[in-house]
């Protein structure tokens, strides 16, 4: 998906959730005892640190209304 696109997707409040759903889901999958014991191939890591970057890059939009 281009990064044009993603942009748009992810300022909406469904694009929001979709993307934390994602988020918890990854980061479940990654605390499972046996995953952490598994080298990271590098081309994931850079895969994980572009991601960081990218989402970093929208802070300047509008904080979530959201109620927690």
């Amino acid at each position: 998906m281009r990064p044009e696109r993603q942009q748009q997707i992810w300022r909406s409040e469904a694009g929001s959730r979709l993307w934390l759903s994602g988020l918890i889901a990854a980061m479940q999958h990654a605390e499972r005892p046996e995953i952490r014991r598994q080298p990271i191939a590098p081309e994931i890591l850079a895969e994980v640190r572009a991601q960081l970057a990218l989402t970093a890059s929208y802070r300047t939009s509008p904080i979530s209304t959201l109620r927690h």
